[in-house]
């Protein structure tokens, strides 16, 4: 398990990331039509996992805007956007808010926060996910992860351009 905070309140995650240099673990995740989304789906892309609690805050809507404008810089890369929302909530958010180069994928009924280490143990947030991105090459190594240490502060954007760009 790993240490975070929500609004300076100590809490746990389920488990640990994946460590850099290992395989992404894989993952079934529900988009918006409900089809599955897995990682499979992006085979030969890099994939830049951006995961979060819900599309409700206003920190998580930020990086969803934000990491939509990398994914537009960035064209051999997929960012899958992760949350506990329901694909309908995840729909409506990117509809009004013209997010159109993410694709936006829940968490509602997979075991991805287990598998992830990121399902929260405690807090008012217990059962969703901690923040945390998740950076891969094409082959899905993981070459960059970030685990935000409070969840109500965004992630360090600057340093998930700077993995994307090194190409490692």
């Amino acid at each position: 398990m790993a240490n975070v905070t929500f609004k300076d309140n100590p809490t746990t995650t389920s488990g640990v990331l994946p460590v850099k240099g290992e395989k992404l673990p894989s993952f079934k995740l529900v988009g918006g039509n409900l089809a599955t989304v897995t990682d499979t789906d992006f085979a030969g892309k890099r994939i830049v996992l951006n995961i979060f609690p819900s599309l409700d805050t206003g920190v998580c809507a930020a990086s969803v805007r934000a990491f939509n404008k990398l994914a537009a810089e960035h064209g051999d890369t997929a960012v899958v956007c992760v949350s506990h929302d329901l694909p309908f909530a995840q729909q409506r958010f990117c509809a009004a808010e013209g997010i159109e180069n993410v694709t936006a994928a829940s968490a509602f009924r997979s075991s991805f926060g287990e598998d992830y280490g990121l399902r929260l143990e405690g807090s008012p947030l217990q059962g969703l996910l901690a923040r945390a991105v998740i950076i891969t090459d094409a082959a899905h190594n993981v070459v960059y992860t970030e685990l935000v240490d409070e969840i109500t502060n965004e992630p360090d954007y600057d340093a998930a351009e700077a993995a994307l760009k090194s190409r490692a």
